[in-house]
């Protein structure tokens, strides 16, 4: 799939780097198409891990991957019943 499918019409190639491991909130929020309250709402509950740098945080793209999946199977569960 071409880089530039996975970005939003107002987003630049360059502002979407896929070659990261860790991003900002924010950046985890755009990636997951939801607000940033939302995101740190997710980190408040646990729901995605987040790892401390310095007095920053930063989200590992893998928390979000497992998040996706967690909540995958959860939906694969319901539509299931």
């Amino acid at each position: 799939m071409p880089r530039l499918e996975l970005l939003k019409n107002d987003e630049n190639p360059q502002d979407f780097d896929l070659t990261l491991l860790a991003v900002t909130v924010e950046e985890a929020a755009r990636r997951l198409s939801i607000g940033r309250t939302t995101m740190y709402g997710l980190i408040r509950d646990g729901a995605v891990q987040t790892v401390p740098f310095g007095r920053s945080r930063r989200v590992p793209v893998q928390a979000l991957i497992n998040y996706l999946n967690q909540h995958m199977q959860t939906s694969n569960n319901h539509a299931a019943a």
